[in-house]
């Protein structure tokens, strides 16, 4: 049996623990049974943004004559786009790959690691033991049960990085993240997409105004369904046949080339069998853990997606940082989720950060809440933007920002400035609409938000 200092279970925001354990002499166990990189790298964040960026630049194209520019598109060379991201992540994957060689008091191993007692996990044909241990094990899809899915072949996140020939058309199964930022690119690809989503809007935890706007627009695109449950699927001439259910009971049949699973996503902790050591899950198989990240087991961390609170790639870099602190230096700060910025790659794309407006009212705060259009600003208007809008929360005696949710071009860039100031000092307003903003420039869109605060319940214009 080998020992180790500090053992890491995956390799994604692992990573950071790796490098910090390093830089302090201590020997390194760092396990990994998929590609390095985890998820973000090699199934997430990367390759899909290398995929979106050239969906946005052929709506971009299509939408120029409103602008007085007539432009067409010659070709679009799906598998150049899909070469193009797949060189990306295996160039990014092999530095990672180059500096573990490099690195001395580590050893790394390409294998799945579960617990067999306490503190001892069996890897491969080995045994090692560590003294912490730190989980970063991520998720994987979860799969629904329909019936026959298990007889054909379909597509997950994470595996439809390897398609390489357009389809003709698509069902996508699933109204999320992944759903809607999958079917946005396939769509711009040209492929004849058919959404279908259990719940009555996409992205249905979102803000109603921002959920209702994507699913009107993403609807002169493609075939959404909402409020349809899949109960059976088939394959007949290389065509997939879906059956759904609406909720008067009516069954409905789709039919499509291809078929994306994209219902959600679930823990791998199962794999790691960490009742063996004593690592308590919650009732749907997440890792628990304090404010700390520390797991039923002392010495035993978890974070990322692993624990299923926040599962985005930002967070799990930030809880890595808490957890390496408290872990090296006592510093234990604990890690509140209130204030998780997120953005949705879709078109148009979405921002979000903190509390949405029912979620205020729910915690009995009495709220302010400013929206402004995109097209009410000089450059939004200059754009021939339409259905951009912004909406910022406040509390009413405060000022504080509670939440601000974004939609329109660079909504994740704009978000940023109502992030700092909800981390910043007092976390109110006052930065916002006391700086100079550049006029004409689309961030006047925040500041004419805050400007624009009225009580709740005046809805969206």
């Amino acid at each position: 049996m080998e020992y180790f200092d500090v053992i890491v279970v995956g390799s994604g925001s692992g990573a950071s623990i790796v490098d910090a354990a390093l830089s302090n002499d201590l020997k390194v166990a760092l396990i990994e049974k998929e590609k390095l990189g985890g998820t973000c790298l090699n199934r997430g964040c990367i390759p899909s943004k290398m995929v979106i960026y050239p969906g946005n630049l052929v709506n971009i194209i299509k939408n120029a004559e409103k602008l007085g520019i007539k432009v067409t598109i010659d070709e679009i060379n799906f598998s150049s786009i899909m070469d193009r991201m797949k060189e990306s992540v295996e160039n990014d994957r092999n530095h990672i790959e180059n500096s573990i060689k490099k690195a001395s008091n580590l050893k790394y191993y390409h294998e799945i690691g579960e617990f067999i007692s306490d503190y001892t996990m069996k890897v491969g044909s080995e045994t090692i033991k560590g003294k912490n241990i730190f989980l970063v094990t991520g998720a994987r899809p979860k799969i629904p049960s329909i019936k026959n899915l298990d007889k054909i072949n379909y597509w997950t996140s994470d595996n439809i990085w390897k398609i390489r020939e357009k389809p003709l058309s698509m069902i996508v199964c699933g109204g999320g993240f992944i759903a809607v930022e999958m079917a946005h690119f396939f769509s711009s690809m040209g492929v004849e997409v058919t959404i279908l989503s259990r719940s009555p809007r996409l992205l249905k935890n979102a803000e109603p105004e921002i959920s209702e706007t994507l699913t009107q627009n993403m609807r002169t695109r493609m075939t959404v369904i909402t409020e349809v449950e899949v109960v059976e699927v088939g394959e007949s001439n290389k065509i997939k046949k879906v059956i759904a259910i609406d909720t008067k009971g009516k069954k409905q049949i789709y039919q499509a080339e291809e078929l994306l699973i994209a219902t959600g996503l679930e823990s791998n902790a199962d794999l790691l069998k960490p009742e063996k050591s004593g690592i308590m899950l919650d009732e749907k198989g997440w890792i628990k853990v304090n404010e700390f990240f520390e797991t039923t087991k002392e010495g035993i961390w978890a974070f990322g997606d692993a624990i299923g609170k926040a599962m985005f790639k930002h967070v799990a870099n930030q809880e890595a940082e808490v957890v390496w602190h408290a872990f090296s230096q006592g510093h234990r700060h604990p890690f509140t989720f209130d204030k998780i910025p997120y953005a949705v790659f879709s078109w148009p794309e979405i921002a979000s950060v903190g509390l949405t407006e029912e979620l205020a009212v729910q915690q009995g705060k009495k709220i302010l809440v400013g929206l402004w259009n995109f097209a009410d600003t000089a450059y939004g208007m200059a754009m021939g933007e339409e259905d951009g809008f912004i909406k910022i929360i406040v509390e009413e005696e405060s000022y504080k920002i509670l939440g601000c949710h974004i939609l329109g071009p660079h909504a994740s860039v704009l978000i940023q400035e109502v992030i700092n100031c909800m981390n910043c000092g007092d976390a109110s307003i006052y930065p916002i609409a006391n700086t100079m903003h550049i006029h004409p420039s689309l961030s006047e869109v925040v500041q004419r938000a805050v400007y624009n605060l009225h009580k709740p319940n005046h809805g969206h214009q």
